[in-house]
């Protein structure tokens, strides 16, 4: 925990590893808290009362400086870093760690906001502003699993399952997934097969798991 308090408030690269110029990026500073969330848990059943105290109170200082620079009222969003109004589908990720509740109006508004800004032809750039690559080109199979959970969550789950239905007919004969697909063919791209790709597909398929849910979305 030393090295998560003491690196918190540094910036870096991010989630994707984007090239260029470090930069406060917002999951950065979620998944330091989450490393402490946790680590408070941990503390309070080893009764080690005073690390539990020291980490909560460093969490919640992260929690409210996430919560105060990464929200911006102009986009009626979190974005990517502290310094843009970019979106980034790692924002996605903020509920499904804990930091944030899925009733959070904030939260449902960066779903909203996320898919409008970087869903393309049924499939979800990780982020689309220009790094020193250029523009992605492909889709990251992942992130569109990220998006079926968080319209689940928000309560969108008609679109959560017309979603995932789309999504899981890009998959390979053996039902497999890369790590990438193209935008306009559907073709697999990248690593092959990708484990993180199929970690999401089994998490998403979990919702629905309910075949009595499941089945007032499914089309005669």
């Amino acid at each position: 925990m030393k090295t998560v308090i003491e690196d918190w408030t540094k910036p870096d690269k991010g989630i994707w590893e984007i090239r260029g110029e470090e930069k406060h990026f917002v999951l950065s500073k979620v998944m330091c808290w989450v490393a402490l969330d946790r680590a408070v848990s941990i503390a309070h059943l080893l009764h080690k009362k005073d690390f539990a105290a020291e980490w909560l109170k460093e969490a919640d200082a992260i929690k409210n400086d996430v919560l105060t620079k990464g929200w911006k009222e102009d986009i009626q969003s979190f974005s990517q870093t502290y310094s843009n109004t970019d979106l980034d589908s790692s924002l996605l990720l903020m509920e499904t760690y804990g930091f944030i509740s899925p009733d959070d109006e904030r939260y449902k508004k960066t779903v909203e906001a996320v898919y409008t800004c970087l869903n393309y032809k049924g499939l979800m750039f990780r982020y689309n502003n220009t790094d020193d690559f250029g523009i992605p080109t492909s889709a990251f199979t992942i992130c569109t699993f990220w998006m079926v959970r968080a319209l689940y969550v928000i309560g969108k789950r008609k679109e959560a399952w017309d979603l995932f239905n789309e999504l899981i007919q890009y998959s390979n004969h053996l039902g497999l997934f890369s790590e990438d697909l193209d935008f306009e063919t559907k073709s697999q791209l990248g690593n092959f097969p990708q484990a993180y790709s199929h970690l999401a597909l089994i998490n998403t398929a979990l919702l629905f798991t309910d075949e009595v849910e499941v089945s007032k979305f499914i089309r005669p």
